[in-house]
């Protein structure tokens, strides 16, 4: 995978333990991250406020890239292509909206969309023969009922070369255009 996401289990409790885990996974230690811990220090200042609950928050796989701002007191990281976030939604987008802008992206998927005014029985064989024909695509069929309460179906083009979807797409709307189906 390009990407694999986690959100929870960094917490101060003994249940949160993916950073354990992904640390035993890549096979490196983990221990206190001195630029957390210097951190802490200056949040909790009052004797017993820093207490070991919240040193385990500090507790990051060496190598690891963390992924902190001011707003955010115990960071997240990313080690390898694994990027690891809080659980608490709000604090999990925080993490989401500095990361994001760093990931890498490959070529946007493209898609188009048809409604069929068939039942996808009716064109399964020639959309099979399309899907064949068109193999840099991805043609998906998806039944559903109309506003009659009638059973249909929307076809759905999808290629990350706009000339491969055009062409699919055509033929597509062609094979629908020769139907001939009579729909009671």
């Amino acid at each position: 995978y390009t990407y694999v996401f986690t959100t929870g289990g960094i917490g101060p409790t003994h249940d949160d333990i993916t950073a354990d885990a992904v640390a035993r996974a890549f096979g490196v230690p983990i221990d206190h991250h001195p630029e957390v811990v210097a951190r802490f220090k200056e949040r909790f200042k009052n004797p017993g406020e820093l207490n070991e609950a919240r040193l385990r928050m500090a507790r990051i796989p060496d190598g690891a890239e963390l992924i902190q701002s001011a707003t955010i007191m115990a960071p997240g990281f990313k080690i390898g292509n694994v990027i690891v976030m809080a659980g608490v939604p709000s604090i999990m987008q925080a993490m989401m909206d500095i990361v994001a802008p760093k990931l890498k992206s490959g070529v946007k998927m493209l898609s188009d969309s048809v409604r069929a005014n068939a039942r996808e029985g009716d064109i399964g064989g020639p959309l099979r023969e399309i899907a064949a024909a068109h193999p840099d695509t991805i043609i998906g069929s998806y039944p559903f009922l109309d506003e009659n309460q009638k059973p249909n179906t929307n076809l759905v083009v999808r290629s990350r070369d706009p000339d491969k979807l055009n062409a699919a797409m055509a033929a597509v709307k062609e094979m629908l255009a020769g139907l001939n189906i009579t729909r009671s």
